[in-house]
């Protein structure tokens, strides 16, 4: 197998759980901590302009209600991303994936790019934001790792830049996902922790796919996966663990 060019350690969400997911002040608080790999949530506003959100709708995140995919990024830029979370983030806009692969870039980070679609829209959003990471990131060694729980998603994605890497997150093990990964053309899957062990993690190697996993948040079961082989740990506890090491400290 080539050799894996992602970090070990990535930051779910930015830092997702101590400053507003998925906002670009999420980024700066990641790598602040040392964080040099990130994982967050994109999708398409109705305009069709890719950027950062996990729900399919607004009130969680934003003192606004309704599906975000039906409002033009003019409308989702001004909203407020960041008051939910604590007075000091107050006014934190959404970011656009043209911001996030900015900071990026300059900063000399990698991204696992969640492609998150509104319902229905599956297909076209994987098109898209395929085709805006091949251009973003055009030129650079390492681009974004193209994960989504959709296959239709990353279909789409294959479909518009099949040059970029793909993975397939799966919460729980659905009849015929393994072999949607291969058909898929994946160089990763990327479980719930909590269904990932040694068995898989040889199955995959032996298949050419690593194994990434979410969200481990809990150093005893970062020990379990790190002793099974697994490439990738997606966390909240940015905290907690040093990005910079292979070995959990309580």
């Amino acid at each position: 197998m080539t050799p894996w060019p992602y970090p070990l350690w990535i930051a779910h969400r930015g830092a997702g759980k101590l400053a507003p997911e998925n906002t670009l002040a999420a980024f700066r608080l990641g790598a602040s901590y040392g964080y040099r790999a990130y994982e967050c949530d994109v999708k398409l506003s109705a305009d069709g302009v890719p950027f950062l959100m996990h729900d399919t709708t607004l009130e969680r995140t934003t003192p606004e209600r309704g599906v975000a995919g039906e409002r033009s990024w003019s409308e989702l830029s001004r909203l407020d991303a960041g008051g939910w979370h604590s007075r000091s983030y107050a006014g934190e806009p959404p970011a656009s994936l043209d911001a996030l692969a900015s900071y990026l870039l300059r900063n000399g980070f990698l991204l696992d790019l969640e492609i998150k679609p509104t319902p229905g829209d599956e297909r076209r959003t994987g098109e898209v934001v395929a085709a805006a990471c091949r251009r973003l990131w055009a030129g650079q060694a390492v681009p974004p790792l193209l994960s989504s729980f959709q296959p239709e998603a990353l279909a789409g994605a294959r479909e518009a830049a099949p040059e970029l890497p793909r993975a397939l997150l799966v919460d729980a093990f659905w009849d015929g996902w393994y072999d949607a990964a291969q058909e898929l053309g994946c160089v990763a899957i990327i479980p719930n922790y909590t269904t990932v062990d040694a068995g898989l993690v040889e199955r995959a190697r032996a298949d050419g796919l690593r194994v990434l996993c979410y969200t481990v948040n809990d150093p005893s079961e970062a020990r379990r996966l790190l002793a099974a082989g697994v490439a990738g740990l997606i966390t909240d506890a940015v905290d907690r663990f040093s990005p910079d090491t292979t070995r959990v400290v309580d």
